[in-house]
């Protein structure tokens, strides 16, 4: 995985071994955010494969596990004596200790949870610039009972003896709270040690280094042949056709497959942008009485995700064979669809490696692997915040870069029940309404995503003197980082009492709007 994951891209300079944290993806997002290049790779990666990539400083992530449990998830206990920094994180730095001489026992009684202030015991490269008593986030149930030879206690909290260790000589640290997270005050200066400081890394992970190592990537894969890249309108597919025909130029051809379940305008604003303004070649199919069609009579909403997910398939083969041949299959993959989770797939009681599943990309409804295509993936190693400042150094506008995240199969999905094409119309109009006085109010950018959703029951309302019995209208808008998890926005008063007003009078078959408060969890952003 490791070798075919970077072939013919540049070396990280910090690895991450990852053993089943749900924060090691953050921790690589906060080294690229220091201007670093980094990777999260298998906890079983071997020390020839380590080797190979010669990182300049390693991280151990944190885990669900206990180190003292049977099958507990390892590394190569060559690492620690590769003269390469490494830095463990929580289990990570646990399993550092055991590895190396040391006991880690249960925390009975102190398991410690959340924030926690720090006490600094002695100046060292990790912790400089860390205030005394600041405060870091703890996560953890067992504690270090016994330090290796050679290592010293640098810091401890009220119920961790052992907050964070060091080994200087020998390039090895461990903290047990996580510096990756938000809630850690100078979570990001302990990072920036261990990166510049101790692996002594440079700062050369920008946009532009970006684009003039992988353009001339993309000339050399794919030589004098086609490209074809399907095309939704969001920020990864956009971007990679801006980069694209950057890249090969007419090579590339665009194919925008119109469902029928975009958002109001969207088709024509894509159409315009694209091959009018930019001169981007975009072939539009209109297979909208098709889509509609096949869910006819569907309620279930993953039956309604199969379905579409199915038929844009077929239209694709159908279309590609029409346009082509081509040779390569452009896709805007991201390095979350891509990285391997090792940690969370030992299995701890019987210690079998478990299978993981790799996401397919939503843009273009997971390919089967029998279409005769090459694949072009240049936006692998990129995570959504590269790829936003990517495609804005490459002249995308707001409106795609700071678009909100719109699910695949679009509408059909926030029409709770059977999908018709008068409730598409119908929510079409809903939704353009929000996102219009979301805009106005100035909240589109603080917002994660603002939208509409359309309820299979009518309610009894008054209208000029007149009994009406119409849909309602869930206003749906939240606020996240990553859609991991999200809470609803405070939306204020005015502005949902203008999204309202203008929902009942604008849009003729609805007679009620209501707000969702509910946060994920214990909800879903999206309600199908």
């Amino acid at each position: 995985m490791v070798k075919k994951l970077l072939k013919q891209e540049r070396d990280p300079s910090i690895l991450i071994l990852d053993f089943g944290s749900q924060y090691s993806e953050l921790i690589a997002r906060r080294i690229r955010e220091a201007n670093v290049f980094s990777l999260v790779v298998s906890n079983l990666t071997s020390i020839k494969e380590i080797q190979a990539i010669n990182p300049q400083g390693i991280i151990l992530s944190g885990g669900p596990n206990s180190v003292y449990e049977q099958n507990a998830p390892k590394c190569d206990q060559k690492v620690f004596n590769l003269g390469i920094p490494v830095l463990g994180i929580c289990y990570g730095m646990q399993l550092m200790v055991k590895e190396l001489g040391g006991t880690v026992t249960p925390a009975i009684n102190k398991a410690e949870y959340g924030r926690a202030p720090i006490n600094i015991d002695f100046e060292s490269d990790l912790l400089s610039n860390v205030k005394d008593k600041s405060i870091m986030w703890m996560s953890h149930g067992d504690s270090i009972k016994n330090l290796p030879d050679g290592f010293i206690k640098i810091a401890h909290t009220e119920n961790t003896l052992h907050a964070a260790i060091s080994n200087k000589q020998k390039k090895l640290f461990g903290v047990q709270f996580h510096p990756e997270v938000i809630h850690s005050e100078f979570g990001m200066t302990i990072i920036k040690n261990f990166v510049y400081s101790i692996s002594k890394c440079k700062a050369d992970w920008t946009t532009e280094t970006f684009l003039e190592e992988t353009i001339p990537r993309i000339k050399e894969q794919v030589g004098d042949k086609k490209v074809l890249l399907a095309l939704s309108g969001g920020v990864d597919s956009s971007t990679l056709a801006f980069l694209l025909n950057k890249s090969i130029g007419k090579q590339l051809t665009c194919m925008f497959i119109d469902q029928g379940f975009m958002r109001k305008g969207e088709p024509e604003f894509l159409m315009e942008f694209f091959d009018k303004k930019f001169h981007i070649k975009v072939e539009y199919i209109n297979a909208r009485e098709r889509f509609i069609h096949k869910l006819n009579g569907i309620t279930d909403p993953e039956e309604k995700r199969k379905i579409i997910g199915g038929e844009f398939i077929r239209v694709f083969e159908e279309e590609s064979n029409r346009l082509g041949p081509f040779q390569y299959l452009a896709q805007g993959t991201l390095y979350p669809d891509v990285i391997e989770s090792a940690g969370t797939n030992i299995d701890p009681k019987t210690g079998e490696r478990i299978a993981v599943k790799i996401k397919s990309h939503h843009n273009v409804g997971g390919l089967p692997k029998d279409l005769q295509f090459k694949l072009v993936e240049p936006l692998r190693k990129l995570f959504k915040d590269e790829v936003r400042k990517l495609g804005k150094a490459l002249g995308l506008p707001d409106e795609i870069i700071k678009r909100h995240p719109f699910p695949g199969p679009g509408l059909a999905i926030r029409i709770l029940g059977e999908v018709s094409n008068e409730k598409l119309n119908c929510l079409r109009d809903a939704d353009w309404i929000v996102r219009d006085e979301i805009k106005k109010a100035g909240l589109y950018n603080d917002i994660w995503q603002a939208f509409a959703v359309l309820l299979p029951v009518k309610t009894v309302g008054v209208m000029g003197d007149k009994r009406t019995y119409a849909w309602p209208i869930v206003l749906r808008c939240v606020s996240s980082e990553d859609g991991m998890t999200a809470d609803w926005s405070r939306i204020p008063y005015e502005t949902l009492e203008r999204i309202s007003n203008r929902i009942v009078n604008e849009v003729v078959q609805v007679n009620r709007v209501v707000f969702d408060i509910t946060s994920k969890p214990p909800g879903t952003i999206e309600w199908e």
